[in-house]
């Protein structure tokens, strides 16, 4: 090797790592950590540091999993993180309000909920004392109602910069005549709402599988990175790239 292959290895090496945002993911209620992989490849491969939070859903109320789960989260991104984003599916959404109504969080970033339940789900008014229900969901599953005692409708308005993603599929059709109006089998587009919010669209997604949709990733990488949707015609010509890379990534 010669001195000038040396010197320039030597200034290689010597360069400092840009640091990146990293982005806690928060899987939903009888979910795991799982059920977020494609998501965490996704944005690992476009350049953020992802941590796939897996915590025990059905164990406790969601007031001790939101303090456990994101603490926990908060713990694996790196010190230098440029700024801490969240990306949850259903009750993960529920947890990061319920969090950030007690606490602030350093160097918050955007938080991107997918059908999140932020008005409460008419599944579990229904559904709640049937013998079973509560054994399957735990404790948390029995919060997530439209009653006085929801806690999502206890929380108030988002103070963060938040965009939700509604699905309007369903594969359980017997969850969906419980549900008064357009819904992806477990939320009505119009239970994913809340006050605050930047920015909401509605995808052809159902509530167990969006997370894995392509065109659901692709929608949370863009928020992320612009704080708003991408609509037709919106992508600009410097996240060709970023589209084309990730869409040959997810096959």
């Amino acid at each position: 090797m010669n001195q000038h292959c040396c010197l320039l290895l030597a200034l290689v090496i010597s360069l400092p790592v840009k640091a990146l945002d990293c982005v806690i993911l928060l899987h939903g209620l009888a979910r795991t950590d799982a059920s977020m992989t494609s998501l965490t490849n996704a944005l690992e491969r476009t350049q953020f540091t992802a941590v796939n939070y897996r915590y025990s859903s059905t164990e406790h109320a969601i007031n001790k999993l939101a303090d456990d789960a994101i603490n926990g989260g908060l713990a694996q991104c790196p010190p230098d993180s440029k700024q801490i984003h969240f990306v949850t599916h259903s009750m993960g959404g529920i947890m990061v309000r319920q969090y950030l109504s007690q606490k602030p969080i350093e160097k918050l970033g955007r938080v991107v909920m997918l059908g999140p339940p932020n008005k409460g789900s008419q599944v579990v008014d229904h559904l709640g004392e049937i013998p079973g229900f509560q054994w399957f969901n735990g404790p948390a599953g029995m919060q997530l109602g439209t009653g006085e005692f929801s806690v999502p409708n206890n929380l108030g308005p988002a103070n963060f910069e938040l965009g939700i993603i509604a699905g309007s599929r369903s594969i359980n059709l017997f969850l969906s005549t419980l549900l008064p109006s357009q819904d992806d089998g477990k939320v009505t587009v119009e239970n994913t709402r809340l006050d605050g919010m930047a920015d909401h669209i509605t995808l052809p997604v159902t509530h167990p599988f969006m997370m894995k949709n392509t065109a659901v990733i692709k929608q949370v990488i863009y928020f992320l990175r612009h704080g708003a949707f991408s609509r037709p015609g919106i992508i600009s010509r410097s996240d060709y790239s970023t589209v084309t890379d990730l869409a040959r990534f997810l096959g």
